[in-house]
């Protein structure tokens, strides 16, 4: 990448970023248009490349970006101290919702990387596709597995809300563009509903945010 991308207004990095993240999230590497991308950021072509090079290196960047921005939302927004599993969970979602204020599609790209298949972005992602999942793991390992009704399978657990928030969060993009805010609280009424499953102590929603958000 050409260093002198940091040079651009903040406000034209984060347009191609966002283009960038848009077009990789809803079609993977393969079918990914640079063409869509320009037109998106409102650059020509031959300056994305002049920042960039190559279509693999646009992936390059918007890949280590968003790791790194991510990882930094997460260890900013999840305190150390929290030991629930669903508070932690909780925190979590408002680091992605944080996140998606700045960067709308950051977290689908997040998530698309999980299926990517082309060699060129698995040449990307496996110089570092441990970096983002030890963060999540080192997060989740402070969770009290003990509070949960009976035994449970805790990777199962995390794989199971992982797939609803990501299916949520493309639902709410289909509709349109979403309120952060609104949707944030409403996929924590899920949640809600989880914790008073798997734990079997409901408490009341009010008390439970107050808890989090303190």
């Amino acid at each position: 990448m050409n260093p002198k991308f940091f040079d651009v207004k903040k406000e034209k990095q984060d347009a191609i970023i966002n283009a960038a993240l848009m077009v990789f999230a809803e079609n993977g590497y393969r079918k990914a248009s640079t063409d869509v991308m320009v037109k998106e950021a409102g650059i020509s072509k031959g300056l994305l490349f002049h920042y960039f090079i190559s279509k693999q290196g646009v992936y390059e960047f918007i890949y280590d970006y968003s790791v790194k921005y991510m990882m930094l939302e997460l260890m900013q927004t999840v305190r150390k101290d929290e030991r629930d599993f669903f508070s932690i969970q909780r925190m979590i979602e408002l680091a992605k919702t944080r996140v998606m204020k700045n960067y709308p599609y950051m977290q689908q790209f997040l998530s698309s990387v999980k299926y990517e298949n082309h060699p060129d972005a698995l040449k990307v992602i496996r110089e570092s596709d441990k970096v983002i999942d030890d963060t999540y793991a080192s997060i989740y390992k402070k969770a009290d597995m003990s509070r949960f009704r009976g035994p449970v399978d805790q990777q199962k657990i995390i794989s199971m809300i992982s797939w609803m928030s990501d299916g949520y969060i493309k639902d709410k993009f289909r509709e349109g563009t979403p309120d952060l805010d609104e949707m944030n609280a409403e996929f924590a009424q899920y949640l809600s509903m989880l914790r008073d499953h798997f734990y079997g102590n409901p408490i009341t929603e009010k008390s439970w945010t107050a808890s989090v958000m303190r």
